[in-house]
């Protein structure tokens, strides 16, 4: 099988010549751009020094580059949208340093500055004429975002402003997809992973709208969480123009990409926390379930991509429901959390949804752990979710900055082994 072929096949439960590997290929499954370098390192791919992109500087991750990918066998790439979360393009690059000294090279556009504790404050698209959105703290590895909430007037309060970053697309990000799939089809025979944008709802990582210049509406996490409750009718009728223009966008995306994409992102909204999910099946039913099921609905009757999920925690309670709503992909696989057994998860829902990840844990095993119990954790969840298809390798999330790269090397040696 060739990496498309291998991807396609797991998903469709069927058992490929080998479990697919997936390092990068979505903004959930990628590794930190200290932790990449070292890899690129270890592996003799760079001279020391030589510095690594940040290909989503919110999480500082870091570029998986098709030689990289050829070293380790990965099967899938992505293809994400022409800004990142802070509304920058991505076609210039300058050198940077992050706090552990690890040379990179950040978006030229990406417009950054210390504050008087030494913190890096970001802005969104560059402009140092409002606000920023997103500090790094010093001596930090990522950038937390600044809430930009201003006060709220209920009886003002106007769906539409919460609809500001979702519209048609454009001509131009059109041909922009367009053509980054066109290209990643022609170099390599690798699965393509499309994140194509505006059909998360409630991604609470995207709610504060890091790229937006000056974002009205419920912007707050607080807020934001309280007003699904509180304020249910304004967030149903937000969700239901949202997947109205979503829809439409779907439409004109699968005219000018085609059947070149095999799987389609749609939604990092996180349902789950270390010991049980936040929401009930009943919420999510209410809430989340029925714009899920238009979207996963249109994409399986006029597509045939399949359908990607990520929720972390502990959210084998919502599985039933999840399934129900469409999602052919569930990832990050927290098998760490409460009830997220492996072999459960394996017993019960093998056969109904691919499991993307789980293979290694990053709060524990990967950066704590020693090298042999990095080989057997993976070797064990190789044993369990390999069989019969329905799992792609991956980390739970991403790889995190610290990791020894001993760890790392261990890894992937104990996928190639399978």
């Amino acid at each position: 099988m060739n990496s498309r072929e291998r991807i396609e096949a797991a998903i469709d439960h069927q058992q490929p010549d080998r479990v697919p590997l997936d390092l990068g290929a979505t903004p959930v499954s990628g590794m930190h751009v200290s932790s990449v370098y070292l890899l690129r390192q270890a592996l003799k791919l760079d001279e020391p020094g030589t510095p690594v992109k940040v290909v989503e500087p919110y999480q500082m991750l870091g570029e998986i580059k098709p030689d990289l990918m050829d070293a380790l066998g990965v099967d899938a790439v992505g293809l994400p949208g022409p800004r990142d979360f802070f509304g920058c393009e991505h076609k210039e690059w300058k050198p940077w340093t992050t706090f552990d000294g690890t040379p990179i090279l950040m978006p030229a556009d990406l417009n950054t500055e210390p504050d008087a504790d030494g913190n890096i404050l970001v802005y969104p698209e560059g402009d140092k004429s409002v606000p920023p959105s997103a500090r790094m703290p010093n001596g930090g590895y990522y950038f937390d975002t600044i809430e930009r909430q201003g006060p709220i007037d209920d009886d003002n309060l106007n769906v539409e402003d919460n609809l500001e970053e979702f519209g048609p697309i454009t001509e131009e990000t059109l041909k922009y997809f367009a053509d980054e799939a066109k290209r990643l089809s022609r170099e390599s025979d690798r699965a393509i992973v499309a994140n194509f944008g505006g059909t998360a709802f409630g991604d609470i990582a995207l709610v504060p709208a890091t790229w937006l210049k000056n974002p009205k509406g419920i912007r707050g996490v607080e807020e934001w969480y309280i007003s699904t409750v509180t304020r249910f009718d304004y967030v149903y009728e937000l969700f239901s123009r949202q997947c109205e223009i979503a829809l439409g966008n779907l439409a004109k995306l699968h005219e000018v990409v085609g059947d070149l994409i095999s799987v389609a992102f749609i939604t990092g909204t996180d349902f789950g926390t270390q010991n049980g999910p936040f929401i009930g099946p009943p919420a999510y039913r209410k809430l989340y379930q029925p714009f899920h099921r238009k979207i996963n609905d249109w994409i399986h009757e006029n597509t045939t991509w399949k359908t990607f999920m990520h929720s972390c925690g502990s959210i084998i309670d919502l599985l039933p429901d999840i399934i129900d709503s469409g999602f052919d992909i569930i990832n990050p696989v927290q098998c760490s959390a409460a009830g997220m057994d492996p072999q459960t998860l394996k017993d019960r829902f093998g056969d109904k949804i691919t499991f993307w990840g789980g293979g290694i844990d990053t709060q524990k095993t990967l950066p704590f752990g020693t090298p042999d119990d990095v080989r057997r954790e993976a070797a064990e969840r190789l044993k369990i979710f390999g069989p019969s298809g329905g799992f792609v390798f991956n980390s739970v999330h991403n790889i995190q900055a610290k990791t020894p790269v001993e760890n790392l090397v261990a890894l992937y040696e104990a996928v190639a082994k399978g």
